[in-house]
């Protein structure tokens, strides 16, 4: 019986088998074997590993060649960052040209309508340090705003702190509830700390976007509590307390030298201020300062002890805490 079942499966087999194989593949067979040779036959230089440039690539000016140029100068980082600082969306070779126009369109236009070098020298250098002017400013304000909250972050990371949360976490916590810019910077360096940047290095990098003495205090404290260990929550309690009282002692500084501040500023404009009024009241009297060669020399000693007479002023109201 087995013997019949064998020789049935073996006739069925062959009558089935034979004129598939003389067939061939089918047009389907043929497409799948295509694809899969073409699969498996890659060219060896595709396995090669690829040169990658991972480089960080800044554009410090939508112009190619002044890019370019501006990539050889040592300056261009300088401006980069306090640009960043005082939270512009500038290139350092937008503020430089902007820089350059306010100099040389004035100088050219008064050159050409005074036919005074002088004049128009001094009006070119005056609107030409008026974008950067602006910049230092933005960045000020920046950082006084930074200054001023600091001691509430503080207090909000020590609250973080006290309630069980790591220092990561608090930082988070300063990131997202408090305002800018504090919020920002402080997102950054949460940030970088999550992309696996170490707490040293991520503090580092905050010290130099924010170079302030108060925020180097919180920095240098936290850092001397990750190696020595202690409580964190109450160094920073001390430190916003310590912030504080330098708060109070550079208002107080503030009053007592209000007046020397202003003396110094009366002093250094009032000659300006004269000679300014002089020109519009009788130009033909304070002309002789810029025709004669006696008077172009007392205009550049005056601006000179001017100039010497306003720092020495400022350095004397200037008083470090």
């Amino acid at each position: 019986m087995l013997l019949i079942i064998a020789l049935v499966f073996v006739g069925v087999f062959t009558l089935i088998a034979l004129p598939l194989s003389a067939m061939g593949p089918s047009s389907n067979a043929k497409q799948a074997l295509a694809t899969l040779d073409s699969a498996i036959k890659v060219d060896r230089r595709d396995l090669l590993p690829q040169k990658l440039n991972v480089r960080k690539n800044e554009m410090l000016s939508s112009i190619p060649w002044l890019n370019q140029k501006l990539l050889q100068f040592e300056l261009t980082p300088y401006l980069r960052r306090m640009l960043s600082q005082a939270d512009l969306s500038w290139s350092a070779g937008r503020l430089l040209l902007v820089c350059a126009a306010g100099f040389v369109i004035p100088t050219y236009a008064l050159l050409e309508t005074t036919n005074n070098p002088l004049l128009a020298f001094g009006a070119g250098v005056v609107l030409g340090t008026l974008p950067f002017a602006w910049v230092l400013f933005k960045r000020h304000r920046r950082f006084s705003a930074f200054e001023k909250n600091l001691p509430e972050a503080l207090d909000l990371m020590v609250s973080g702190l006290r309630a069980g949360h790591s220092l990561l976490a608090a930082m988070a916590l300063v990131a997202r509830e408090c305002p800018a810019p504090i919020c920002g910077e402080f997102k950054i360096a949460f940030e970088e700390q999550n992309y696996g940047l170490e707490m040293k290095a991520a503090l580092e990098n905050l010290i130099k976007r924010v170079p302030l003495q108060d925020l180097k205090i919180v920095t240098t404290a936290i850092l001397i509590q990750k190696e020595s260990g202690g409580n964190l929550a109450e160094v920073l309690d001390k430190t916003g307390y310590v912030i504080r009282e330098r708060f109070r002692l550079k208002r107080q500084i503030m009053v007592h030298t209000a007046s020397g501040r202003l003396t110094g500023l009366i002093l250094t404009l009032l000659p300006v201020v004269l000679g300014v009024g002089i020109y519009f009241v009788d130009p033909g009297m304070i002309s002789i300062l810029w025709h004669r060669e006696i008077g172009i020399k007392l205009m550049w000693a005056a601006a000179g002890l001017i100039a010497i007479g306003g720092f020495v002023i400022y350095k004397i109201v200037d008083i470090d805490v």
